[in-house]
């Protein structure tokens, strides 16, 4: 990755951070089980440096922003899953919008709920796109 491509995703994150207020207890570690066997394991946050293209945990995305923010964003339970968002705006906003707790699967068309899915940055900027499973998203890299 080059200084220029890092450096946007660095400007990105803390837009996002800066838009949404987050603090310091609201990124606490967060110690729940992946939502699948396919998806990343949560990791603590900044002990793997992710890349545009690489599978990241859902734990570290705020799934309102659809953003990787390398940090533990705020758990919401909700339905018996776990959706994140990075502040209170993203955390009231997760039960009661049902768009923002889907998405569209890139490679088949198909309705992804986010706490179940393969999450991938595919952004620039730190952007992510939500998967049905790795194996959707090794099919999409075939076929740009």
């Amino acid at each position: 990755m080059n200084h220029v491509t890092k450096t946007s995703l660095i400007i990105g994150i803390a837009v996002f951070l800066t838009a949404c207020g987050n603090t310091a207890e609201q990124q606490k570690a967060i110690n729940t089980p992946p939502a699948s066997a396919a998806a990343p394991a949560l990791l603590q946050p900044g002990t793997v440096n992710y890349t545009k293209g690489d599978a990241v945990p859902a734990n570290l995305v705020c799934m309102v922003n659809d953003a990787f923010m390398n940090k533990a964003q705020i758990a919401v339970p909700f339905n018996g899953k776990t959706y994140y968002g990075c502040c209170e705006m993203c955390k009231n906003r997760i039960p009661q919008d049902a768009a923002v707790r889907k998405a569209t699967d890139p490679a088949t068309g198909n309705i992804v709920d986010k706490a179940s899915a393969y999450i991938v940055i595919t952004g620039n900027n730190g952007e992510v796109s939500y998967f049905e499973s790795a194996d959707t998203y090794k099919k999409s890299r075939q076929h740009p």
